[in-house]
């Protein structure tokens, strides 16, 4: 049996997984791609979303989807670069928390000695797996997968799989914080701290304030929109602080501005700061 006969197709929350990939793929596509994934077309075809996927309906939708496409490049861009910063400060452990259909072990350059967790369900690693057969992809680094719900103990898991908490380790959660609850959040941050040496590393993406109410009110039954359910908290660097870690908050639109690729039309509200955080720890 082949890998596309054996491969299950996505569903539920991980399904947005194989959207992030059709969005980095067209981005790879651009002259002035801020990133280049070269795996991200393989992902987006092996779940149905290659060469397109069915436009929106309405106006507003079609805008919603170009907003949300943006902010995914801008993210990216953002953690490729605090993951640089993190390799270049001495840092050798990259866990990647509900890592999903992510190639950074795959398409970034890595410093010798590196490992890379990525940490996700099984449905999703397998799917992944399939597609890596079938492109002959080869890691640029030592790379690790862990099967595991993020609602388990996850950290036994992570440590089962080699991971040293006495050394300090970047952590990426990206696109993965608005799908949990306040207290899921909590306990996921509680838990990353406790796994964290000091000099550790952090890149958070949080949903804005009000974003539930603008993009998933009306957001049709399975996209991600409607299964959003967190948003950040009123002042990020203070709630990361208590936790023990020094942060940076950055809205999309200071960070796209910052690469050449502002948003094209005006903020309709105040730009707040937090949706992009970089933080250290202490």
């Amino acid at each position: 049996m082949t890998d596309e006969q054996e491969r299950v197709q996505p569903s539920g929350v991980w399904a947005t997984a194989v959207g992030v990939a059709r969005v980095r793929a067209l981005e790879t596509e651009r002259k002035d791609a801020l990133f280049h994934d070269p795996l991200a077309q393989a992902f987006a075809a092996a779940g149905g979303l290659w060469p397109s996927s069915p436009p929106p309906d309405d106006e507003a939708a079609r805008r919603r989807r170009l907003a949300v496409s943006w902010s995914i490049v801008i993210r990216t861009k953002f953690l490729d670069d605090l993951l640089r910063q993190a390799s270049a400060s001495g840092v050798r452990q990259v866990v990647l928390l509900g890592a999903g259909m992510d190639s950074r072990a795959f398409r970034m350059d890595w410093p010798e000695g590196t490992r890379l967790f990525e940490v996700d369900t099984a449905a999703p690693l397998d799917f992944k797996a399939s597609v890596l057969r079938q492109e002959r992809a080869v890691a640029k680094c030592e790379r690790i997968s862990v099967a595991v719900d993020l609602r388990e103990d996850w950290p036994a898991a992570l440590a089962a799989a080699g991971h040293n908490p006495a050394e300090p380790t970047v952590w990426i959660a990206e696109g993965l914080l608005i799908y949990l609850p306040e207290d899921a959040v909590e306990l996921l941050l509680a838990r990353i701290s406790a796994q964290s040496a000091a000099g550790s590393r952090m890149g958070l993406t949080l949903g804005s304030r009000g974003v539930i109410e603008r993009f998933g009110a009306d957001a049709a039954p399975g996209s991600a929109a409607s299964m959003w359910v967190s948003e950040m908290p009123d002042d990020p660097v203070a709630w990361l602080a208590r936790h023990g870690w020094e942060a940076e908050s950055h809205s999309l639109r200071e960070r796209a501005a910052a690469y050449g690729r502002p948003f094209g039309t005006p903020p309709q509200r105040e730009d707040q700061p937090g949706g992009l955080i970089s933080a250290v720890r202490r």
